[in-house]
C-alpha cells in the first residue's frame, strides 16, 4: 500500500515538474485577436484561424485566455481596456500576452491596428477609425504587472486604395528598450516590409509560432530567433519576423522536462557581438549556414558582417535588402521622435525616392504651416483659468522681426463701454512706442507681451481649477508615460503639438 502512494507521488511530481511555467507565477493572461471580416475591402481569410490555433496552443501553455474575431474600433478599444482591468484583477506578478492577427497599417510614423469596420477616404481618417499600436501599449502598462508580450501578425499590405500610395508600407519600427522594462514585441516580418497571408490554415508566421512556442523549455528570445529563420525559409526570404526586448527575466511557453530549468528565471545577458567578431564567426562557413545565422540573431552587425563576406543570390542580396531597409526605419524612426523640419529633411537627403518620401514631405509642411502659439504670462495667485488673448489677423499688427530691438506696441481696440484708459507714469509715451505687442485686459494691471515667433512650442501654462471643477484633457503620446517617445503632429486633437 505504502509502495503504490509513494509511487503516485513520485508520478505526479514528475508530471508537476514538466508542466509549464504557470505555476512560476501568478498568473497568465492573454488576449487573442482576429480580423478577417473586413467590410470595405477583401477579407483575409486566415487571422481568424490563426487566432484559434494560438488561443489554443496558449491555452495548453497554462494562460487564461479570452479569443475574439472581427471586432469594430468600439469593440476592439473596448476588449483592450477590460483585458488591462483583468490583469490589474490578478496582480503585479501576471505575464500578459496579446496577439493580433489582422491588418496594420503606418500613418506619419504611428502604428494602427485596423478594425474590420474601417472605410477611409483619405489618411487622415485611419486615426480616427482604428486604434493606436501605442494607445495599446499604454493601456497595458498603466497597470502592473511582471512582463507583457505582444505578438503582432499585422504586416499584410495596405490594403486601401485611397492611401496605399501615399501611407509608408508595412509598420514603423518601435524600440521597447526606450520603453518600461518588461515588455517584449514580435512583428511577423520587418518594419517597412509587408507580410504574406501564407497558403495554408495559418499565416508562415503564426505556423512558426505555433511550432517553437511549443519547445519545452525554450526561452522566449531563442524560440522567436527560430521564428525568424523558419519564416524565412518558407518565404524564400521575402519574409523575416523581428522583435525588439526590454525583459529582465527569462520566460518558456512550455517548461522544461527536468525541474531545473522548469520556471522561469532572470534572463541570462548575452554580450553583444561586433561585425569584425561576426566576421570571424562566418568566415569559411557555407552561405546556406551562414545565412541562418545572421538570420536567427537578427542584428545590424550580423548583416553588415554578412553583406562584407557573401554577394552570391539568392542570400547576398536579401541580406542587403533586408540591412537597407532596417537602416532606413531607423532613420526614419529619429525623424519621427526629433519631429521637426531639419529631421524630416535629413531623412529626404539620404532617402529621396523611399516609399515614406510622401510621408516626410507632408509632415515638413504641416510643421511649417503650424498656427504660432503665443505664451501667456503666469498670473499670480490666480484661481480660475485664464484665456490667452486672442491674436489680430492683420499681418500689419503681428510681431515685429526678431533682429529689431524694439518691437512696436500692438493697439486692441476698445470695448464700447470702456473710457479711453489714461496714460500711466511708468509708461511714458516715447518708451510705449518701442515695446512689444500686449494685450490689455480691462481693469487688470496684467499686461502680456508677445515674442518673436519660434520654431517650437513653449510648454502650456497649468491652470489650477478651484475646488470642485475638474478639467480633462485627452493627448496622446509615447507609451509608458515617455517611455517610447512620442510620434510626429498629426492633428490637434491625436497628440497635441509636441508638449
Amino acid at each position: 500500500m505504502f509502495r503504490h502512494a509513494l509511487a503516485a507521488a513520485l508520478l505526479a511530481g514528475s508530471l508537476l515538474a514538466g508542466l509549464t511555467p504557470a505555476l512560476a507565477e501568478s498568473s497568465r493572461l492573454a488576449l487573442v485577436i482576429g480580423q478577417s471580416a473586413y467590410r470595405s475591402v477583401m477579407p483575409l481569410p486566415n487571422p481568424a484561424n490563426d487566432a484559434n490555433a494560438m488561443a489554443k496552443m496558449l491555452g495548453e501553455a497554462g494562460f487564461d485566455v479570452t479569443i475574439v474575431v472581427d471586432l469594430s474600433q468600439k469593440d476592439l478599444n473596448r476588449e483592450v481596456g477590460d483585458f488591462a482591468a483583468k490583469i490589474a484583477t490578478k496582480g503585479p506578478e501576471t505575464v500578459a500576452l496579446v496577439f493580433y492577427a489582422g491588418h496594420g497599417l503606418q500613418i506619419d510614423g504611428e502604428n494602427y491596428l485596423v478594425p474590420v469596420d474601417v472605410d477611409p477616404r483619405r489618411e487622415a481618417d485611419i486615426p480616427l477609425q482604428a486604434v493606436r499600436l501605442n494607445d495599446v501599449l499604454n493601456t497595458l502598462n498603466s497597470v502592473p504587472s511582471r512582463m507583457r508580450i505582444l505578438l503582432l501578425d499585422a504586416c499584410r499590405n495596405n490594403p486601401f486604395p485611397s492611401i496605399s500610395q501615399s501611407a509608408g508600407r508595412g509598420l514603423a519600427l518601435l524600440d521597447t528598450k526606450s520603453g518600461a522594462p518588461g515588455t517584449f514585441l514580435s512583428y511577423s516580418t520587418s518594419p517597412g516590409a509587408e507580410a504574406e497571408d501564407g497558403n495554408g490554415a495559418n499565416s508562415p508566421y503564426t505556423t512558426a509560432v505555433l511550432q517553437a512556442a511549443r519547445e519545452p523549455g525554450l526561452p522566449i528570445e531563442e524560440a522567436f530567433k527560430r521564428v525568424r529563420v523558419a519564416v524565412n525559409k518558407a518565404t524564400e526570404g521575402r519574409q523575416t519576423p523581428w522583435d525588439s526586448s526590454s525583459l529582465t527575466e527569462d520566460f518558456r511557453f512550455v517548461g522544461a522536462t527536468d525541474a531545473s530549468a522548469a520556471n522561469a528565471g532572470p534572463r541570462p545577458v548575452v554580450a553583444k557581438r561586433s561585425v569584425d567578431e561576426w566576421k570571424r564567426n562566418l568566415q569559411g562557413k557555407p552561405i546556406e549556414a551562414a545565412n541562418e545565422m545572421i538570420v536567427g540573431d537578427g542584428s545590424v552587425e550580423a548583416y553588415e558582417a554578412f553583406v562584407t563576406l557573401y554577394t552570391a543570390p539568392p542570400f547576398g542580396p536579401q541580406a542587403r535588402q533586408w540591412l537597407d531597409l532596417h537602416n532606413r526605419m531607423a532613420a526614419w524612426n529619429e525623424a519621427v521622435l526629433i519631429n521637426t523640419v531639419a529631421s524630416y529633411q535629413t531623412f529626404l537627403d539620404r532617402y529621396p525616392d523611399s516609399d515614406l518620401t510622401p510621408t516626410a514631405r507632408k509632415l515638413i509642411e504641416r510643421l511649417r504651416n503650424r498656427p504660432v502659439v503665443t505664451p501667456v504670462a503666469a498670473v499670480a495667485n490666480a484661481a480660475i483659468p485664464v484665456s490667452p488673448p486672442v491674436v489680430p489677423t492683420n499681418a500689419a499688427l503681428g510681431p515685429t522681426c526678431p533682429c529689431s530691438p524694439s518691437p512696436r506696441k500692438l493697439d486692441t481696440p476698445k470695448r464700447a463701454e470702456e473710457k479711453p484708459a489714461k496714460k500711466r507714469a511708468e509708461d511714458p509715451p516715447n518708451k510705449r512706442a518701442g515695446r512689444a505687442p500686449r494685450y490689455r485686459d480691462p481693469g487688470d494691471d496684467v499686461v502680456v507681451y508677445a515674442p518673436p515667433p519660434r520654431d517650437y512650442y513653449p510648454p502650456p501654462v497649468r491652470v489650477v481649477p478651484p475646488a470642485g471643477i475638474s478639467i480633462g484633457i485627452g493627448i496622446g503620446g509615447g507609451y509608458g508615460g515617455g517611455g517610447y517617445g512620442r510620434g510626429p503632429v498629426t492633428s490637434p486633437t491625436q497628440r497635441g503639438y509636441g508638449y
